[in-house]
């Protein structure tokens, strides 16, 4: 795909979707309305580009405006917890990124790299003059060029989806199994198996000061009707713990512990879980526009900031739909289209204004950055379509955090739908198509919306203002960014005793 550079221009779409970014932090819209709303786009629009210096100076100006409210003020200060973000992740110099090619690449000659380079293939942000390339630039280059691949020296072979060749193909003929054992029964919901998984967050020592509270939110399984049921707490690290309720969209397990001088803080949370694979026989001539009453209007609907009808993306959509009106084959369209976007490592999404947009113009993108692009074609289409991510494993060593979809389709309700995954290596449609409309039973989801608040909500800036799958920690003082601690899960499949719908 043709790689455009991505601007936000005074009145565009794109650039209200930009000051809207504001809001997924929980912020209403008078941050960015009166009399310093102004001087609040200012500043977004010079951090966006990268104008930090100048952008700091504007914060600091903002912040000591009299009557200033508290709303506008934590706008302001969010962008400049922004600017520490993406410093984090823009962290290498053109040497750096060299150096770590060579690791791979033994022969890799300045031309080489300046023409990889030329051709967009290393993300970069130009930082008050500097050129700043992305942390995960090295490794994604191998995601996004036949050529680095072929020349990488003892490069693992990744599939298309990102994942390893050996987990791909354990999906592969897993998903067989899930298509046999759903045509035999006439259930759409099959093998059911029972997983006991414990993810712990560990914070750094000395992270907090000794004495003072830490507060923790583990993520934690909602129960979904044919995909993930009976879930059972087992135990947490400390024992005392708040569990969201099933409404809340992001469901965590709340922990306290204190902090003690030296030592890491650790964290857990042990649940059991039965989970569920799903494959749903689509027929296209029975697929009806759905009718949108209010409980799907949500779903149709523009939700910015990651959602937004932008010219590019109606261009994009009549593009890749042409003539089409059989929503399912829409379906598929969509699907395809956004499956040829290679899968790439992804800068933390609280940086990103616009992540659907973001996708379509950097020409790749990791799975919640592909999620949100079909999400969002998906509604301008007319098809209803929503969110959710959590965690993928196999029963192997491999395990990921992960985002995919569900789609609405009548007369068939909601069906899963996985563009990351894509469209799978086979002659036959069924299997080929398995991600439009399957799901395996290797993953759990803890959330089925983003950007949502937390249940006790944080008092300070989330790390991931759009997931929830690591989880997030804080103290009196501020949030606590990646960089001050680590998770981790392990798991094991217990015999299951559920059964199949």
């Amino acid at each position: 795909m043709h790689r455009m550079p991505i601007e936000a221009k005074r009145g565009s779409r794109l650039h209200i979707a930009i000051l809207t970014a504001l809001l997924a932090m929980g912020l209403p819209a008078a941050a960015c309305a009166g009399a310093n709303g102004g001087d609040l786009r200012a500043v977004v629009d010079l951090v966006t580009a990268g104008q930090f210096h100048a952008a700091a100076a504007r914060i600091d100006a903002g912040l000591q405006q009299p009557d200033l409210s508290a709303a506008t003020r934590r706008a302001f200060e969010f962008q400049r917890e922004r600017m520490a973000r993406m410093r984090y992740d823009f962290s290498l110099d053109a040497d750096q990124v060299e150096s770590k090619l060579r690791e791979k690449i033994p022969d890799l000659s300045d031309a080489d790299f300046a023409r990889w380079d030329a051709q967009g293939l290393f993300e970069f942000m130009v930082i008050d003059g500097e050129r700043k390339y992305f942390k995960r630039s090295p490794s994604n280059l191998f995601h996004l060029s036949a050529e680095a691949r072929a020349r990488g020296n003892g490069l693992a072979s990744t599939a298309d989806s990102g994942l390893p060749k050996d987990v791909n193909d354990h999906y592969l003929d897993f998903d067989q199994q899930t298509i046999r054992q759903a045509l035999a029964t006439g259930h759409s919901s099959v093998l059911p198996q029972r997983v006991r998984v414990t993810q712990k967050l560990t914070v750094d020592a000395d992270a907090v000061p000794a004495g003072k509270t830490i507060r923790a939110w583990i993520p934690y399984p909602r129960a979904i009707k044919g995909q993930q049921e009976s879930i059972r707490f087992v135990s947490s690290e400390p024992s005392k713990h708040r569990i969201a309720p099933e409404s809340a969209l992001q469901r965590t397990a709340y922990l306290e512990a204190t902090a003690k001088a030296g030592k890491p803080t650790v964290f857990s949370a042990t649940y059991e879980v039965t989970l569920q694979s799903q494959f749903h026989a689509i027929e296209a001539d029975k697929v009806v526009p759905a009718k949108i009453k209010p409980e799907l209007a949500p779903f149709v609907a523009e939700r910015a900031p990651h959602i937004v009808f932008s010219e590019p993306l109606r261009v994009f959509s009549r593009q890749v739909v042409g003539d089409e009106t059989n929503l399912y084959r829409i379906a598929q369209k969509i699907f395809a289209a956004v499956d040829e976007i290679p899968w790439a490592g992804a800068r933390e999404y609280s940086t990103i204004a616009n992540l659907s947009d973001y996708t379509l113009h950097a020409g790749h993108g990791d799975c919640g950055e592909q999620t949100l692009l079909l999400i969002a074609l998906m509604r301008l289409n007319g098809i209803p379509a929503r969110w959710q991510s959590g965690w993928t494993f196999t029963a192997g060593d491999y395990e990921n955090i992960h985002d995919w979809a569900e789609i609405y389709l009548a007369p068939y309700g909601w069906i899963p739908v996985d563009v990351t995954y894509g469209r799978l290596d086979s002659a036959d449609p069924a299997l080929k198509w398995f991600y439009l409309g399957g799901l395996d039973n290797f993953r759990i989801a803890f959330n089925d919306d983003f950007a949502q608040e937390f249940v006790p909500p944080k008092r300070f800036f989330r790390s991931d203002n759009v997931d929830s799958q690591r989880g997030e920690i804080e103290w009196d003082e501020g949030n606590l960014y990646y960089d001050k601690w680590n998770y981790a899960f392990s798991w094991k499949i217990l015999p299951s005793k559920g059964t199949s719908e």
